[in-house]
This record gives structure tokens, C-alpha cells and sequence, in this order.
């Protein structure tokens, strides 16, 4: 009678755990789907932010802070997208994407040895660190060069001399193509918070 009992009252709590389980996997098999969809990811732009979107990549800047949007008409062929911040006529900061921007250019170390042969004589860099962006797995890892300069005082820019900072993240989107986005600015204009975040809002496609 005693074990009869014992085994009765086992199959409710069996029954509790077989439960318990099924949920537990469901649980899982859940959170492991959405981890894989990294291609519906965005990355967080800061709050008075816009954002520039093209084929390749979407980046944020800082609209707060007087950037606008360059129209397509306006910008040079050699940028996807232009975000330009104009004070008395002087252009104090600028974002911009450029797209297939060298040849031979397959993953994230020669799009950046590419786009830092670019960054100009007079530049000093500072930093250079793999980062990882928001997008697809196969097209997330980037570079980033924090580097400044002097200001030319050419196309509208300030006097020469003027001391600017700026940032580059390069890599190559999931098709292929090779991708490079700046932010140049008057120095003290951007603090360091600010280039981390624009670095951060970058969503590769």
C-alpha cells in the first residue's frame, strides 16, 4: 500500500517537471531566433539625433548640434551621404559615407589601410582599434582611426591652421562593398562621449 501510494503521488510532480522542461526549451529556442535575425538590428542613435541611410550603412549625427543633411544635388560624387554643420558660411563639421571608395578591398583591415592613406599630410593619428557594428555577422567587424589635423582654409573650410579632430570607421558591408565614415570637426566641437556614440550608431547592412 506504501508504494503504491509513493508511486501515485510521483506522477504529478513528473508530469510538473516534464512541464517545467518543455517551457524551458520553448524559452530558449525563442531567445536563440531572435539572437540570429542580427540582420533587423539597429544601432541606437542618441536622443535630437538624425540619421543618414544608404544602400551599405545607416549613421547618426548630431542634428542638436547644427548639423543638416547636404542634399544630393549639392554634395560632391564622391560622397553617398553628407551631413554638414555651416556657421557664418565656414563648415565646422562634417559627416559623410563613401562607398566603393577603393578597389581590391575585401575585408576590414584594407578598407582601413585604404581610407588611412586617405586621411591627408599634417594628420596626426592617435588611435586605431577594431570595432564591432550593429548588422549582419559576416560584415560587423570595422576599424576605427581617431586622428587630428589643421584645417587647410579651403572650399569653405576654416582658416588655416585651425586645429580639428575626427574619427573613420572602414569595413565592408555583407555584398562586398567597402565602406568608410568620417566626422571631422573643429577641435572641442565633438567631445570624446559624442564620437563614441557616432561610432556606435553605425548599422551595417
Amino acid at each position: 500500500m506504501t508504494m503504491t501510494s509513493r508511486h501515485r503521488a510521483s506522477r504529478p510532480a513528473a508530469a510538473a517537471a516534464a512541464a517545467a522542461a518543455a517551457a524551458l526549451g520553448a524559452s530558449l529556442l525563442l531567445t536563440l531566433t531572435g539572437c540570429g535575425n542580427e540582420g533587423d538590428a539597429k544601432a541606437s542613435v542618441p536622443e535630437g539625433w538624425s540619421t543618414l541611410d544608404t544602400g551599405s550603412l545607416s549613421v547618426g549625427y548630431p542634428k542638436t548640434k547644427g548639423y543638416a543633411e547636404q542634399p544630393a544635388a549639392e554634395r560632391s560624387s564622391n560622397n553617398a551621404a553628407v551631413a554638414l554643420k555651416v556657421e557664418n558660411g565656414i563648415r565646422t563639421g562634417m559627416v559623410s559615407v563613401q562607398l566603393n571608395f577603393a578597389t581590391g578591398v575585401s575585408d576590414a583591415n584594407e578598407a582601413a589601410a585604404a581610407a588611412g592613406a586617405g586621411i591627408g599630410l599634417g594628420s596626426t593619428r592617435k588611435a586605431t582599434q577594431n570595432v564591432r557594428l550593429t548588422g549582419p555577422s559576416k560584415a560587423r567587424d570595422a576599424r576605427r582611426i581617431d586622428y587630428d589635423f589643421t584645417a587647410d582654409g579651403k572650399e569653405n573650410t576654416p582658416n588655416k591652421g585651425t586645429p580639428m579632430t575626427g574619427v573613420l570607421v572602414a569595413g565592408v558591408d555583407s555584398g562586398g562593398v567597402p565602406f568608410v565614415v568620417r566626422l571631422n570637426a573643429v577641435e572641442g566641437e565633438v567631445s570624446g562621449e559624442e564620437l563614441d556614440a557616432f561610432v556606435g550608431s553605425i548599422t551595417v547592412k
